[in-house]
C-alpha cells in the first residue's frame, strides 16, 4: 500500500514540476515583450524628442534684451516661478497672398500671461504709430514697424520699452503663410466677425460666428482699406484670430506636436526654447481660456521725414501710452512707471 501511494504521488509532483516550468516561460516571456516594448517607446520616443528639438531649433533666433524694463527678468527663472510674463508677437506679410517682400512687421501685438489670475491680456500697438527709435535717430519721426527693417526685432523691443516702459520677456515672430498653416493644423478656428465686409472671395457679415480655415481667415484678418476704422479694424481682426487660434493651440498636445511645429518652422521665428514652450504649454495654458483685448489709440497726423518726405503717423499721445503701459504691468503684476515724454511730436504739422 505505501509503495503504491508512493507511486500514485510521484505524477502528481512531476505535474505541478511542469506546471511551475510552463509558468516561469511565460512570465520569462511577458517580460521580455515588455522591455521590447520599452525599448521600442524609448526609441520611438528619443526621436521624437530629436524631432521637436532640431524643430525648434531651426526656429530659434534669441535676441539680446538690455533695456531699463528687462534688467533683473529672465525668462526661465519666471517660468519656474509660475510668475506672469510678457511676449511680443510680431506678424509680417511674407509669404502669404502674393506678397514677397520684407522688411516691415504689420502686426505688434504684446501679450500678457498671468497663470495665477488665468488671464491673458493682448493688447495691439498701431504699427503706424510715430517713433524715433533709439539706435537710429538719424531716420527721424516714422513709422514704429520700421524698427525691425532697420535693426530687427532687438530694435522693436527697444522701441517698445522707450515709449511703453514694459518688459519683454520672449517673443514669437511668424508670417501670413506661417499663420495660414498654423490655422489649418489645428483644424480651423471659430470667429464672430465685428464687421460686415467682403474680401477675396469671402463674405463675413458683423455679429455672424464664422468657422475658419486659414485662407478664410487671412482674407478676415487682412482687410483695411474697406474698414471704417482702418488699420484699428484691421488690430481688431488680427487680435480676434490670434486669441481664437491661441485657445486650440496652447496645449502640449498641440504646441509640441511634431506636425504643427514641422509645418510653421520654415515661417516662424522665436527666442522660446523647447523647454520654455513646455513650460508654457503646462503651466500657463489655463489663462488662455481668460482673454482679453486692448490697443493703444492714435491720431492721425502727417509729418515731414528728413528721409522719406511727406508721410501720414499715427501720434499717440503720453497720457495713452500711460494707460496702456499700466495695463501690461498691472498684467504683469509690476508696479506702475512713468513713461517718457513723447519728444517725436517736434517734427509734426500741426
Amino acid at each position: 500500500m505505501e509503495n503504491n501511494a508512493e507511486s500514485s504521488n510521484k505524477p502528481i509532483h512531476r505535474h505541478r514540476h511542469h506546471h511551475h516550468r510552463r509558468h516561469r516561460k511565460f512570465w520569462r516571456g511577458f517580460w521580455i515583450v515588455i522591455g521590447v516594448i520599452i525599448v521600442v517607446g524609448l526609441f520611438v520616443c528619443g526621436m521624437i524628442y530629436k524631432n521637436l528639438r532640431d524643430t525648434t531649433q531651426n526656429m530659434y533666433t534669441p535676441v539680446a534684451k538690455t533695456t531699463k524694463s528687462n534688467k533683473g527678468r529672465a525668462l526661465d527663472n519666471l517660468l519656474n516661478e509660475k510668475k506672469p510674463i510678457n511676449i511680443l508677437l510680431l506678424g509680417t506679410d511674407t509669404g502669404a497672398m502674393g506678397r514677397h517682400w520684407k522688411g516691415r512687421t504689420d502686426t505688434i501685438m504684446m501679450m500678457s500671461i498671468n497663470p495665477k489670475t488665468n488671464s491673458t491680456s493682448i493688447v495691439s500697438i498701431p504699427r503706424d504709430s510715430n517713433a524715433i527709435f533709439p539706435d537710429y535717430p538719424q531716420y527721424g519721426v516714422t513709422k514704429i514697424n520700421s524698427a525691425y527693417t532697420l535693426g530687427g526685432v532687438s530694435e522693436t523691443i527697444k522701441t517698445l520699452d522707450k515709449y511703453y516702459s514694459v518688459p519683454i520677456d520672449g517673443y514669437i515672430m511668424i508670417n501670413m503663410g506661417g499663420l495660414k498653416k498654423a490655422i489649418d493644423q489645428v483644424g480651423g478656428i471659430d470667429v464672430t466677425s465685428p464687421l460686415t465686409f467682403n474680401n477675396m472671395g469671402y463674405s463675413f457679415v458683423k455679429g455672424q460666428t464664422y468657422h475658419m480655415n486659414g485662407k478664410k481667415a487671412l482674407a478676415f484678418a487682412q482687410l483695411r482699406h474697406g474698414d471704417p476704422r482702418q488699420d484699428y479694424g484691421r488690430q481688431e481682426r488680427d487680435r480676434l484670430v490670434i486669441m481664437a487660434l491661441l485657445k486650440k493651440s496652447v496645449s502640449p498636445s498641440t504646441l509640441l506636436n511634431s506636425s504643427f511645429l514641422n509645418s510653421i518652422s520654415s515661417e516662424m521665428q522665436t527666442d522660446l526654447t523647447m523647454n520654455q514652450m513646455y513650460k508654457i504649454a503646462m503651466d500657463y495654458r489655463k489663462a488662455t481660456n481668460n482673454l482679453s483685448q486692448d490697443h493703444a489709440q492714435g491720431v492721425s497726423k502727417e509729418t515731414q521725414n528728413p528721409k522719406f518726405g511727406t508721410m501720414e503717423i499715427e501720434v499717440v499721445s503720453r497720457e495713452e501710452r500711460q494707460r496702456v503701459s499700466d495695463k501690461i504691468r498691472t498684467a504683469l503684476e509690476l508696479p506702475h512707471v512713468k513713461v517718457a515724454a513723447n519728444k517725436s511730436s517736434y517734427i509734426m504739422n500741426h
